[in-house]
């Protein structure tokens, strides 16, 4: 069964950073569409980045030059880097993958960046 769970969340201070992965299992990581999203408390459910099967990656405005999303294909594992996080960066961050028409969600996990 296709299945997507993330790991790495915590609370952070601000300026600090973390490291976010998600394990795919069944077929998903062959997905040509995978990204992190991310839901602030009583916010909609917005991306943060995306990373398409032949390199390309984009990023949301407000995490340019701070995230990295990248994914390592022996491992079946995609990864988001947080650099110089903010209070706005607080949120449950998931996983996404996107396979014959069909959305694929983890189950969250929560990054809350507070002094």
């Amino acid at each position: 069964q296709a299945q997507l769970m993330e790991s790495g969340g915590g609370l952070v201070q601000p300026g600090g950073s973390l490291s976010l992965s998600c394990a795919a299992s069944g077929n998903v990581f062959s997905a040509y569409y995978m990204a992190w999203y991310r839901q602030a408390p009583g916010k909609e459910r917005e991306l943060v980045a995306t990373n398409w099967a032949n390199g390309n990656t984009y990023y949301v405005e407000s995490v340019k030059g701070r995230f990295t999303i990248s994914r390592n294909s022996s491992k079946k594992m995609m990864y988001l880097e947080m650099n110089d996080l903010r209070p706005e960066d607080t949120a449950v961050y998931y996983c996404s993958a996107l396979l014959h028409g069909y959305t694929y969600w983890g189950q969250g996990t929560q990054v809350t960046v507070s002094s």
